[in-house]
């Protein structure tokens, strides 16, 4: 007989089955409409020539330890002197993937007695960081400015007197909708507080150079930014970039930081690589940018809103339609998958449409052909 545990495990599988929230892996297949390798580097010919350099030029594959250990490497401290200019920032710190990035952040720099606001609907890794944090967190609803500022005034009349944390993600990966930057940092200018801004769908997509949407607001002592490299920039992990005093900081105290195996030095060099693609042409963003507003007239013929930028989702609400909507699609060659709670809130459940470099219009029109048929049937 199975452990109780196990059946306990079997129970609770039997149960996100019944509700239509049973998640699988399944093999990448069709033309993609769900990564969020939206310039199309991750198979460019510009990185696999770069790649296949490094190797015959004996660039490490692995970094064999931690970054305190021997698994400090040029290419790492090249990648953050260049990011560190790129993105208009004091210093930054390369680490393996954006949620590691995200967790070890919330995790360990903000203190006791400080108070972190996020938005309700900001990213699953910052709720992990700030479990572990001592740091009191208050949720503001989503892109509600007074609702941030409400908190921080509660926080303040309560006597609290240390330092506010404001968490938000420039671009919403689920519903596709913008952070209102602007009105964030002068809020955070208002109260002496520090805006931390997720570009990790805004990264390389927005901005001069692909800086991101915070590009307007930069550079300042009062603002943080953290860009994944494995969405548009097609490589993998993540930089922070905040000024010099945090990096030091996340080096001494980030147990995520200290204690995991340092990013491999050949994918350092991929990343140095793809922000000087990103940076020295525009013409993957406007590209990218025009696909977008063909597929936004698309949708609005079908009578479906468009989110404004590059994730288009396309709300059903009931998880077992989504599911049969997004089966259909796979089963015509579209890679469309449906998103469930708790990923969304419930009663929302939705296809993600992610428009990317990897299609064009003809593509477009198929999907958009194939989903105005189905949704009539289904």
């Amino acid at each position: 007989m199975a452990p109780a545990f196990y059946r306990a495990h079997h129970a609770d599988l039997a149960a996100l089955a019944d509700d239509n929230r049973l998640r699988r892996l399944i093999p990448r297949a069709g033309v993609d409409f769900s990564s969020n390798d939206y310039l199309g580097l991750s198979g460019s010919q510009e990185l696999r020539s770069t790649v296949a350099a490094a190797i015959a030029n004996g660039l490490d594959i692995g970094s064999g330890g931690s970054r305190l250990l021997r698994g400090n490497h040029a290419e790492h401290e090249a990648l953050e002197a260049y990011a560190a200019a790129h993105y208009r920032s004091e210093a930054a710190l390369y680490f393996p993937t954006g949620f590691i990035a995200n967790a070890a952040f919330f995790a360990t720099v903000p203190q006791r007695g400080d108070l972190i606001v996020y938005d309700d609907m900001i990213h699953a890794s910052v709720h992990d960081g700030m479990r572990q944090s001592r740091a009191e967190r208050r949720p503001a609803r989503h892109n509600d400015v007074h609702d941030f500022e409400a908190q921080i005034r509660a926080y303040r009349a309560s006597g609290g007197t240390a330092t506010i944390w404001i968490a938000v993600e420039s671009l919403y990966s689920m519903d596709g909708d913008f952070a209102p930057l602007d009105d964030l940092s002068a809020l955070a200018d208002r109260h002496d507080a520090i805006l931390v801004v997720d570009e990790a769908h805004g990264t390389g997509v927005y901005g001069p150079q692909g800086i991101g949407l915070s590009h307007a607001l930069l550079p300042r002592d009062n603002i943080i930014t953290l860009h994944t490299c494995g969405k548009a920039l097609g490589c993998e992990g993540a930089l922070l970039c905040a000024p010099r005093v945090i990096c030091d900081f996340i080096v001494n105290r980030g147990r995520p930081f200290i204690f995991s195996t340092a990013p491999s030095p050949l994918m350092a060099h991929a990343v140095r690589t793809a922000l000087s693609i990103v940076a020295s042409s525009d013409a993957r963003q406007n590209r990218l940018s025009a696909l977008v507003r063909y597929a936004e007239t698309r949708l609005a013929a079908l009578g479906l809103p468009a989110s404004g930028s590059q994730i288009l989702p396309i709300i059903i609400g009931d998880n077992g339609r989504t599911m049969a909507l997004a089966a259909s699609l796979q089963q015509a060659g579209f890679d469309v998958r449906g998103i469930r709670p708790p990923t969304v809130p419930h009663g929302t459940a939705r296809l993600r449409l992610a428009i990317t470099l990897n299609v064009d219009e003809k593509n477009i029109d198929a999907v958009t052909d194939h989903l105005a048929a189905t949704m009539e049937t289904a």
